[in-house]
């Protein structure tokens, strides 16, 4: 089973060679809510060579959080944020779930950087929270 995915426009698909995502969360970093505008971002992580893109993407890098350089890939012509990768990480590849072709097939199990959102912010109880990084992904 292939999950598949893709921008607004249509310029970028992807395909992912996996059953289900290796980790779903819903992220509260500052530069998430940046780039969310102001809300967290839902994130599944993926093995990264189970991806297949088609289309151009261009990659924005800087420094998370938690200190690691980011590579976050967007497509030029409509601006949709796609996907992340952490340079201690390279075996790993974060996908947007708003650009799953399904987005039901990745519903997160955490919240993570917690500490950073809003008062406002709108938290399911049912997910534990952690207030700064996540746990690590197991690598297989």
């Amino acid at each position: 089973m292939a999950i598949s995915g893709g921008c607004l426009c249509g310029k970028v698909r992807y395909e992912i060679a996996a059953e289900a995502p290796k980790a779903t969360r819903i992220c509260w970093c500052r530069v998430c809510q940046t780039f969310a505008a102001g809300s967290g971002t839902v994130n599944a992580v993926f093995a990264s060579d189970a991806i297949r893109v088609e289309g151009e993407t261009r990659d924005f890098p800087s420094v998370a959080d938690s200190g690691a350089v980011m590579h976050r890939r967007f497509c030029p012509v409509c601006g949709t944020h796609l996907f992340s990768e952490a340079e201690p990480r390279p075996h790993l590849i974060i996908v947007r779930v708003g650009t799953l072709d399904d987005p039901e097939i990745a519903k997160p199990s955490s919240i993570i950087w917690a500490g950073s959102a809003p008062s406002w912010a709108c938290f399911d109880p049912t997910l534990p929270r952690v207030d700064g990084p996540p746990p690590a992904v197991p690598s297989k």
